[in-house]
């Protein structure tokens, strides 16, 4: 039993990787390229603003994905959904790998780079919450927020990946990074795909899944009940990652667009700075989790939504040392401190819906506040950078305390999960 349940939560956390890794790829590359290969007729900082809007795009499309697949995975099972989603989701990030750009097919590139984004973006919203309730649903009593981190530890693996790609390419390709160098990390999906593909078809369908529809039958319209039931749950859950996402996003994505073009720092430094911070939010995801099937979640999220405003002033501070070390200490810091919130997410949603409308209800509140935060969140950075004559950091920095005010307040309307059977 309990070899089952790790096999199911690596094979989780290795598929949410390689999605993570095709999503947070994109972000990486709206940051340092997208701007020059597919903007090149606007202003340098329109034009980054129009990349992290194509960005953002992909975010717009998630809840649709989580409501549409969420549907069938409450209905035919999480385990074909997931194959679905990671298969077309790689499929989408090798295609984009091999776009045309601006110069070669003009208006064309960036409505192709849009459509891409959107469909990566739909099926992404339909793996997130099925990763999680695999993992979850399988885990035993007293563990399921352990377990269920597994699967979130997806999004800094992701983002090792998508950076240290992103860096060996902008180191092997030189001065031809523009002109194929940053196509490398997209075509590598192919293979990462297959990796996943090979791990996810390995685990069984969940067992409280297949109990539930074995007893009381498939609902017809999961998102229709999910709604009628449970309407304040889903906009407070998409409140509590509402903030987290506008912290994450702004640190992972934003962030290395202000270093390179705002404060002249090196893109390889800001790139590897990511990398360690990714390190150290695995690392403290897990340890996070732990301490929530312990205490409890509602502790442990309350004291990273604290965080998320407290460090958002400081985080600019440390960037604009433009010291190594320091920028280095920034990312380490904020990566740490977000997984507090993070890490007992995957246990947390799944324990505020029943069984038989989880998948529809898990996707449709994470969904939400991932688009209404992270996808919104590179694109309101860079607009705040402009409204002061000396482009400051502190209106940016206000913004973050006022998500971490709503994930704070969602936490607190919705009280403590973990006595509720997921």
């Amino acid at each position: 039993m309990a070899s089952e349940v790790r096999r199911v939560a690596l094979a989780s956390s290795a598929g949410n990787a390689v999605e993570l890794y095709d999503f947070l790829l994109y972000g990486t590359a709206s940051a340092l390229v997208f701007d020059k290969l597919f903007f090149p007729s606007f202003d340098p900082r329109i034009g980054t603003l129009l990349a992290f809007a194509t960005f953002g795009a992909g975010f717009l499309a998630r809840p649709l994905g989580g409501v549409v697949i969420g549907h069938f995975g409450d209905r035919l099972g999480r385990r074909s959904m997931l194959v679905l989603t990671l298969t077309v989701t790689g499929l989408c990030t090798a295609a984009i790998g091999l776009l045309p750009t601006y110069s070669s097919i003009g208006l064309a590139a960036p409505l192709l780079l849009v459509l891409l984004r959107v469909v990566q973006g739909f099926f992404l919203g339909g793996e997130q919450g099925g990763a999680t309730l695999m993992a979850v649903e399988h885990a035993p009593a007293g563990r399921t927020g352990w377990y269920g981190s597994w699967t979130f530890l997806g999004s800094p693996i992701g983002l090792l990946l998508a950076n240290g790609a992103m860096a060996a390419s902008t180191a092997v390709s030189g001065d031809a990074f523009l002109s194929w160098g940053w196509r490398v990390p997209f075509l590598l999906s192919l293979v990462l795909v297959a990796v996943g593909l090979y791990v996810r078809l390995s685990v069984e369908e969940s067992p409280v899944f297949r109990e539930a529809r074995e007893s009381a039958g498939a609902v017809r319209l999961p998102v229709a009940v999910v709604l009628r039931e449970s309407w304040r749950k889903v906009l407070l859950g998409a409140g509590v990652n509402l903030g987290f996402n506008m912290f994450i996003f702004v640190v992972a994505t934003f962030a290395v667009s202000y270093g390179t073009r705002q404060l002249g720092m090196a893109r390889g430094t800001l790139l590897t700075a990511g990398l360690i911070g990714a390190f150290a939010q695995a690392v403290a995801i897990l340890v996070f989790a732990r301490l929530s099937d312990r205490v409890g979640r509602l502790p442990v999220m309350l004291g990273g939504a604290a965080f998320l405003g407290v460090f958002a002033f400081p985080l600019f501070w440390l960037l604009e040392t433009r010291s190594t070390g320091l920028v280095v200490l920034a990312m380490v810091v904020a990566f740490t401190g977000s997984a507090a919130v993070f890490g007992p997410m995957p246990a947390y949603y799944a324990e505020l819906f029943g069984t038989r409308v989880r998948y529809s209800g898990v996707s449709l509140s994470y969904q939400l506040g991932a688009v209404l935060g992270g996808g919104l969140s590179p694109v309101i950075a860079t607009w705040l950078l402009g409204v002061t004559p000396t482009h400051a950091s502190w209106p940016i920095s206000l913004y973050l305390v006022v998500g971490a005010v709503i994930s704070t307040l969602s936490l607190l309307a919705i009280g403590e999960t973990l006595r509720r059977h997921p």
